[in-house]
């Protein structure tokens, strides 16, 4: 019953179309996701397992898992992505949740989430928007020690994806969204301000004002980044190549190799998100397969080691 899947990975930033970058770094990465969109509109799927992080928009530290399906999902509209229902195929969710129960993962599972740009920018720059084919979507939990899931445990979940793929007959897209190297101003549990602890502890709706000041707030870390002024890690394209390398030759147990604790100091804080394409890509085949695009642009200006891979088994 096996049907053809695709693997996405794609970065993503909240500063893109915010912050200015020269002019040709923004034509080579606008041309790279119009190619990619072409790839993904020539594959057609008729499922998507859209796998993103969150930034203190759907999910805080007051219960925060590791993994969260969604069997209804909305988009917080946070930057300039679209706010709104995401098609989420509630009967297929439900469905792999229980398949991964039965596979002796613990799944969380969320009937009403609550998702940001890392699961919507992708969407939207593929679909236009949220009218899109069947969405899965599952959240990794890439901000809050000590549930960040480690790399075998995303290796085997994405695994196991797979073999509940393996049972559905539909074109299916695995994306991953999110990394790569990069550490924007994420707070902490560790941070001095009790205010901004309680932010992240506790569920809550920000004002209209209270939104605009943290996008003012990533938008200059961002052009402080580029400009050499900021206390933020930078950048490591060498760290971003090898991560591409492995999930692009499809040998995925020498990521297993890495040290947790190596991924914040060489890449930064928010470099688990890059986690969300090996749970993408190890729902395909463990193996090199054809790889029809692939594109890497260190951002600066808009704290993204920016990656893209797509990769199809045909």
């Amino acid at each position: 019953m096996t049907a053809t899947r695709a693997f996405l990975g794609m970065s993503h930033t909240p500063l893109f179309g915010l912050n200015p970058v020269a002019g040709e770094v923004q034509a080579a990465l606008d041309a790279a996701i119009a190619r990619t969109r072409e790839l993904v509109q020539a594959f057609d799927p008729e499922l998507v397992v859209l796998a993103g992080p969150d930034h203190y928009n759907g999910f805080f530290n007051e219960l925060m898992p590791p993994f969260c399906l969604g069997s209804a999902a909305r988009s917080v509209g946070d930057y300039l992505t679209p706010a709104g229902e995401l098609n989420v195929d509630e009967r297929a969710a439900l469905s792999l949740a229980g398949h991964l129960m039965d596979e002796g993962f613990d799944i969380a599972l969320s009937r009403r989430m609550q998702v940001d740009h890392g699961f919507v920018q992708a969407l939207q720059f593929m679909w236009g928007g949220l009218d899109t084919p069947p969405v899965i979507p599952l959240f990794l939990n890439a901000v809050a020690q000590p549930g960040i899931p480690r790399l075998g445990r995303c290796l085997k979940l994405g695994e196991a994806i797979g073999r509940f793929l393996d049972g559905l007959p539909r074109r299916t897209l695995l994306i991953g969204s999110g990394g790569l190297s990069h550490e924007p101003p994420v707070p902490t549990l560790d941070h001095p301000d009790e205010a901004v602890r309680e932010r992240i502890m506790v569920r809550q709706h920000p004002t209209a004002a209270e939104r605009d000041a943290k996008t003012a707030r990533v938008m200059a870390a961002g052009m402080a980044l580029a400009s050499g002024a900021s206390g933020m890690k930078p950048l490591n394209p060498a760290w971003d190549a090898g991560w591409m390398d492995a999930l692009a030759s499809g040998d995925l147990w020498s990521l297993m190799q890495l040290d947790e604790a190596a991924i914040e100091r060489d890449a930064g804080l928010s470099a688990h998100e890059s986690k969300t394409w090996l749970v993408a890509r190890a729902a395909l085949p463990a193996r090199e397969l054809p790889c029809k695009l692939r594109h890497y642009q260190a951002i600066p200006e808009l704290i993204a080691g920016y990656g893209i891979l797509f990769m199809q088994d045909e």
